[in-house]
């Protein structure tokens, strides 16, 4: 045996040798591959250990866990033409891999583009109260129209939120000055509706005192109650309330002197 003949063994034995390494293939538990032979799809390999032809056969894995997409900042012109950022996060699962790989091209990176850009259409029909006020309707109604579509790419769309929405700093001022001016008409309303809740009721209260024969006296009292709380003041008190009384003017012609010629009679 020459050397030329020793040193072509070994040449064989060491592209087996890399044959078989490079045949062997090992998924964890949360990976998923697609073999193709020649291009065309062959199999699916789950997790575990598993055999290809590393000459014939081209493999692409996988992960099936959940992932978290950021959609990145951008400027949306809302329905009422204000200028507005949003950015949002999606969470997705990519539940069939040969979908994911022979439907679309570059999976992860189409969903992020077509997210943005459905967010974007859907910002652009609302007004920038609604935006405000109903980021969780406006996140479902994005995830909604992506799942219709990222369907067929082999993608769930589990849960999609809007991060943070930032207006301009002079549109900030604006709405600083609405929300002041409806806080100050919110107060102005209640101070009218009390008023005239008060004034509703020291007219029924009028009403009941003028209707009630002691009312008005009682209510002297009560103040004179309420004034001499103050020992230090001095209150003198002159009836007003009575004196057309029938027991109130007897007594008082009792005690007036009658005339002597009457008297005499």
């Amino acid at each position: 045996m020459t050397i030329f003949e020793i040193i072509g063994y070994i040449l064989v034995a060491v592209i087996i040798l890399i044959v078989f390494i490079r045949s062997i293939k090992l998924n964890q538990e949360w990976e998923e591959s697609i073999i193709l032979r020649l291009g065309k799809y062959n199999r699916l390999a789950g997790a575990g250990l598993y055999f290809i032809n590393p000459i014939t056969e081209r493999v692409i894995t996988m992960s099936k866990r959940t992932q978290s997409i950021n959609l990145e900042e951008q400027q949306v012109l809302t329905k009422d033409n204000v200028t507005v950022s949003i950015d949002a996060v999606a969470f997705i699962k990519i539940i069939d891999v040969k979908a994911s790989v022979v439907n679309v091209e570059s999976v992860l990176s189409s969903f992020n583009k077509y997210a943005q850009t459905t967010l974007r259409n859907i910002v652009g029909q609302k007004e920038l109260d609604e935006v405000l006020a109903k980021r969780h309707e406006i996140a479902q109604e994005v995830q909604k129209d992506l799942e219709f579509v990222v369907k067929d790419w082999g993608i769930d769309v589990e849960r999609l939120e809007l991060q943070d929405i930032s207006v301009p700093e002079v549109m900030q001022r604006v709405m600083a000055r609405q929300a002041e001016a409806e806080r100050e008409k919110r107060g102005v309303i209640i101070t009218s509706q009390g008023e005239l809740e008060a004034a509703k009721n020291l007219v029924q209260a009028s009403d009941i005192l003028a209707k009630s024969e002691y009312g008005f006296a009682l209510r002297q009292l009560a103040t004179l109650s309420d004034v001499s709380q103050d020992e230090s003041n001095t209150v003198v008190f002159f009836p007003t309330v009575g004196l057309d009384s029938g027991l109130l003017a007897s007594g008082l012609a009792a005690r007036i002197p009658k005339p002597k010629n009457e008297e005499k009679k």
